[in-house]
């Protein structure tokens, strides 16, 4: 491009060089950005043992079946006797942001089911093999579908019981450094296990049994929060369980504290639920440590599983995708 204009009377020219830079901002395929949610929503076998196991309570499911081989890292299987599935829900339930639980933003402020992001089974699927075999309680015929790295393999017509049951085999396995950096078998099942007690304590209107490599780990019956404390950490916290209820304007509080002999060296042994979902907070720890200030030394940490019902508009777990955190 050139320009003239005058200098002294004389005419000048002026040169301008464009140069022309392609676009560089892409929109990511779908596989790109399921293993980039899959990165922060699944992290190791225990947060794909949370999300399915949420997703069954979600459900309606009275009877909730985990069973585990190699600490997840061969196979997290989650059997349930839920609503189920039509054949194109479970196709639609595999795709990002696919949910039963919102349809409009008034939805996200009173959230009472455990998920809603519809990220979970996507997540998942992206770094897994995952088979689901799903029907619906009035249908005769249930639907097979099976997944590999988000690219659907196959889905079919299949027989099956009522609910839903899902494999997730081989974690990781397109992930070659995720599975590399994961703990040992011990490690991984022990979060396994932490993640089953949250989702079991806080139903306990559900019966739950955990498999790990053809063992029966846990059989735990419907029945009152007592009983599901006593089947999931030992006989020894029966008689040391106060009860405590409490109901005001604002919330409502129920479940136990432990006395004082039930205090341990090592924290792990702390649930706080609100709306019965499982939150970490130091703001509410830190207030029942107070409580026991004289009760107990000053190292040693009180063992509490409470129920803080409020309602859902004046809580926020649109958080983190982890879910663990809230702001009230």
């Amino acid at each position: 491009m050139e320009r003239h204009t005058l200098n002294h009377g004389k005419p000048l020219t002026l040169r301008f060089n464009f140069l022309f830079v392609p676009d560089v901002i892409n929109l990511l395929s779908d596989h790109i950005a399921n293993q980039i949610a899959a990165g922060e929503v699944i992290q190791r076998p225990a947060s794909a043992v949370k999300e399915m196991l949420e997703n069954a309570v979600d459900a309606g499911a009275t009877e909730i079946q985990l069973v585990i081989k190699d600490a997840g890292k061969e196979l997290i299987q989650v059997i349930d006797d839920g609503c189920g599935m039509s054949a194109t829900d479970a196709r639609m339930s595999f795709e990002r942001h696919a949910t039963s639980k919102i349809k409009d933003i008034n939805d996200l402020f009173s959230i009472r089911t455990m998920g809603f992001r519809g990220e979970a089974l996507a997540s998942v699927a992206a770094v897994a093999q995952v088979e689901m075999k799903t029907r619906k309680a009035d249908s005769e015929i249930g639907s097979r579908i099976v997944i590999e790295a988000t690219e659907v393999k196959q889905q079919e017509p299949c027989a099956t019981q009522p609910g839903t049951n899902l494999m997730v085999k081989n974690l990781f396995y397109n992930v070659p450094a995720r599975r590399h950096f994961l703990k040992s078998n011990t490690t991984e099942f022990r979060h396994i296990v932490d993640e089953f007690t949250r989702v079991a304590l806080a139903h306990p209107g559900v019966s739950f049994r955990l498999f790990h490599n053809g063992a029966e780990q846990y059989h735990l019956e419907k029945g009152k929060l007592k009983n599901r404390i006593v089947g999931l950490l030992g006989n020894s916290y029966e008689k040391n369980l106060v009860p405590v209820e409490e109901h005001t304007e604002f919330l409502n509080i129920s479940g136990f504290i432990g006395k004082p002999d039930a205090a341990t060296r090592t924290r792990g042994m702390q649930f706080f639920f609100i709306n019965n979902r499982f939150i970490r907070s130091s703001y509410l720890h830190h207030a029942l440590v107070q409580a026991y200030d004289g009760l107990i030394e000053k190292d040693a940490f009180p063992f509490y599983v409470l129920f803080l019902e409020i309602d859902p508009a004046r809580v926020d777990v649109n958080v983190h995708p982890y879910q663990a955190r809230g702001e009230v």
